[in-house]
């Protein structure tokens, strides 16, 4: 598994970086436009292991504690900051939220 992990912002000016191309490597099509950076990629790596883990467990924060081995009020408050900076991701620009 490849574990470089997609730039979601600009190395220069740290603004969120969108997709403009791209690329089928099989037969070279390429499709060009405006695509923004889906939230879920611009995540830390930590935060898409815990995203996939608790998709994978069908959304049960008692099985994420037991599989992490953490209580489960440590895993509820691990998803919310997860639902808080997804709430951030999504304002545009990349806002950052006043809370």
């Amino acid at each position: 598994m490849n574990n470089k992990k997609i730039p979601s912002n600009c190395p220069s000016c740290s603004k969120p970086i969108r997709i403009e191309k791209l690329n089928c490597v099989s037969c070279g099509t390429a499709v060009t436009g405006d695509f923004p950076m889906p939230v879920f990629l611009r995540l830390d790596k930590e935060d898409q292991e815990f995203l996939l883990k608790f998709v994978k467990s069908s959304g049960s924060l008692k099985e994420m504690a037991r599989q992490l081995g953490y209580s489960y009020p440590k895993v509820r408050n691990m998803l919310d900051d997860l639902i808080k900076k997804m709430d951030a991701l999504e304002k545009p620009d990349g806002e950052k939220s006043t809370d």
